[in-house]
């Protein structure tokens, strides 16, 4: 029964990784009304006809229906059989956060939401995906959150700082796609061939992004240095805070490459899906980090 529970925790995880990816490929694609304002048939349908734009929403659509169903067998099976309570709560939450998505992707569909709100949909389905990625972990040696040595207080505020703020610049970034306002900006690392352009509109929206995804590679890399002076090689903090640094690294680069990539469709399509990958990826590794810090108990 544990190695069912674990391979249902793995399939939640991977699920959750591809809601995320087609739900940025659906923004991308602008395929949101794809099935125009039903839901859940597809133009009166449950099989749309085959137009990219609605093969793309109603594809999303089915993989939901999907992990939600793998979800509600791991959540049955990890209340009956696993006694570990993070566990508990992991896949709780999990399944909270994909239902009120869901709720909030039906809404979108039949009543046509402000861009902030349908930023916030992104936002939910990046903590969807962290708390199946944590019930995930709980199953392997990296699942194991109690610390035989202590962690300072001044890095564990680091920690949580740092992670909620990289909250922020994601929920940005979405409000960037929603409102489509990816142009505002050409060019990279200049924008519009300025180093601060006139901040309004469009371009006012992704210099602040840019602004932003700036502080967040400081802000984890000063993580990583404090991570890496204070704990040694195998230590999972200095694991983890390597990881987030490497993914950042990579965030600040597919960001380039999306707008260097402006000009030929398919290729933006794809840059962007990397871009919200990656970024789903560190914020994965920035919330294991916060989970450590709630196991000690001897800070100082």
């Amino acid at each position: 029964m544990q190695k069912l529970i674990q391979r249902l925790a793995n399939l939640s995880a991977i699920g959750m990784f591809l809601i995320l990816a087609m739900g940025a490929l659906v923004t991308k694609a602008d395929a949101g009304r794809g099935c125009g304002d039903e839901w859940p048939l597809c133009h009166g349908k449950f099989v749309p006809a085959h137009t990219i734009s609605s093969f793309i929403e109603y594809s999303h659509r089915l993989v939901v229906g999907i992990v939600t169903l793998i979800l509600v067998a791991t959540f049955i099976l990890v209340f009956r059989y696993v006694k570990r309570r993070d566990a508990k709560f992991f896949i709780s939450a999990t399944v909270l956060m994909t239902l009120i998505q869901a709720a909030m992707g039906a809404m979108a569909v039949v009543w046509p939401q402000s861009s902030l709100v349908l930023a916030l949909h992104f936002g939910l389905s990046l903590l969807a995906f962290a708390f199946s990625l944590l019930l995930a972990i709980v199953f392997t040696p990296w699942g194991q959150f109690q610390r035989d040595t202590a962690i300072r207080s001044s890095f564990k505020a680091l920690v949580w700082i740092t992670t909620i703020y990289s909250y922020v610049v994601v929920y940005l970034g979405a409000f960037v796609r929603h409102t489509v306002s990816s142009g505002g900006c050409s060019g990279w690392p200049l924008c519009n061939g300025e180093v601060v352009p006139e901040l309004s509109g469009a371009t006012g929206i992704v210099f602040t992004h840019r602004v932003a995804a700036l502080l967040l590679f400081i802000c984890i890399l000063f993580l990583y240095l404090q991570a890496k002076r204070y704990y040694h090689d195998s230590d999972k903090l200095r694991f983890g805070s390597k990881w987030a640094l490497i993914l950042v690294s990579l965030q600040v680069i597919s960001g380039a490459v999306v707008t260097w990539s402006m000009g030929n469709e398919v290729a933006y399509l794809f840059t962007g899906m990397i871009h919200a990958v990656i970024v789903s990826c560190m914020f994965g590794f920035l919330c294991y980090l916060c989970v450590l810090t709630l196991y000690d108990r001897k800070a100082y």
